[in-house]
């Protein structure tokens, strides 16, 4: 084995700097836009009355995020696949327990947090991390009995029953939405039975069909969209302003800090609906340039994927690429929902939308995409990982 110290100190220190570069201009992009689009809120909370506490609480939550991915960069791959089962659980636990009342947080009607004083942890977005690790240990562990409904698939699809029920429960279909393309998406790559996958695609769009007749809140959301104008003041209010917000930015927008929308028409401008105060004030152009980040990001978690199968590093592959879905499927969600072409679900936009819990997952899950990333490159330059 060659010893140069060159060589060794370039292995150690590769990095994907393109993946690191679109992460640190998504994270700045994010600091100026939730800066922008809070301020009338902050200024008008008689609790706080400071124009910077969403900026400053937002830095808190960048920097405790950053400093948890730095340390799970340090942790290999080789220890989320060992533990992907019990952190699994813990995720499962943590579902159970914002559920119980005293525990769990209730805000505009949904328990969904746990409230740990520095931040009110989402355990749905720990539990979208924790099936991107176990859906990939499963379909790597079971590779040879994928094509087995009562094998290969019932274990999977039961575990994803118990996930859904509690989810449904706080309720948060949004996130439930993402833990299924996660847990689909890492199976279709894993190569299990097309007549199986084929069957539970039909299943899931059942499901979600039932799931949206059965709930009138769930109905109303849905019919807000698709004619949002029907009822302006009631359930199609929030759509209607996000579409008058990207409606007004046009080709290059209105200037940084020149949306009207944000000024208490737009709810959750700052969180949900940032995109729309991205649109009004950068237009087309921000737009796109947002867009192209996020889609370098998710090109680059399946172009690691595939260096990994190279490698014969299954496991490490389908995490990558379960990143990458959970990512982009996520964008996508947010994004549509923002434009009027998705029912209002209730999710952030990855790494850009104001959120503890969502920055933290979010920043240790590139983490460990980087760390993939660096193991396939030590392991070519002939140094184990």
């Amino acid at each position: 084995m060659n010893h140069n110290p060159a060589r060794r100190y370039t292995a150690i220190t590769a990095l994907d700097e393109a993946l690191a570069w679109a992460l640190a201009l998504l994270l700045s992009i994010s600091l100026v836009m939730v800066y922008s689009a809070s301020i009338a809120y902050a200024e008008a909370d008689a609790a706080t009355q400071n124009r910077y506490f969403y900026l400053i609480r937002h830095i808190v939550f960048m920097v405790i995020g950053l400093s948890a991915a730095f340390a799970a960069f340090q942790i290999p791959t080789a220890f989320w696949q060992k533990y992907s089962g019990k952190i699994f659980l813990i995720g499962l636990v943590m579902l159970v327990l914002v559920l119980i009342p005293g525990i769990g947080k209730v805000v505009n009607g949904s328990r969904r947090w746990i409230n740990l004083f520095v931040l009110n942890l989402q355990p749905s977005e720990v539990m979208k991390f924790a099936t991107v690790l176990y859906a990939a240990d499963y379909t790597v562990r079971k590779s040879h009995l994928l094509h087995s409904i009562k094998e290969g698939f019932a274990p999977m699809f039961a575990a994803m029953v118990v996930v859904a029920f509690l989810l449904l429960r706080e309720p948060d279909f949004g996130a439930l939405m993402v833990v299924m393309s996660i847990a689909m998406g890492l199976l279709f790559l894993g190569g299990i039975n097309m007549r199986i996958f084929s069957g539970l695609a039909a299943m899931a769009v059942v499901a979600i069909v039932l799931l949206i007749v059965s709930s009138p809140y769930r109905l109303k959301r849905v019919l807000g969209f698709m004619d949002p104008w029907d009822d302006p003041y009631g359930k199609g209010y929030q759509l209607s302003h996000s579409l008058i917000a990207i409606g007004r930015g046009e080709w290059f927008g209105v200037g940084l800090g020149g949306s009207i929308e944000k000024l208490f028409y737009l709810p959750e401008a700052h969180t949900d609906f940032i995109m729309a105060v991205i649109a009004e004030e950068f237009g087309f152009a921000g737009i796109c340039v947002v867009i192209g980040l996020y889609a370098w990001i998710v090109r680059r978690a399946f172009h690691i994927g595939v260096e990994s199968k190279k490698l014969e590093r299954y496991y490490q592959a389908l995490v990558a690429q379960g990143i990458g879905i959970w990512l982009g499927i996520q964008v996508f969600f947010n994004i549509g929902v923002n434009m009027g072409l998705l029912p209002t679900k209730g999710l952030t936009l990855p790494l850009m939308s104001f959120g503890g819990s969502a920055m933290l997952m979010n920043l240790i899950a590139v983490a460990v995409l980087l760390r993939v990333d660096y193991e396939n490159r030590r392991i070519m330059r002939g140094y184990k990982v």
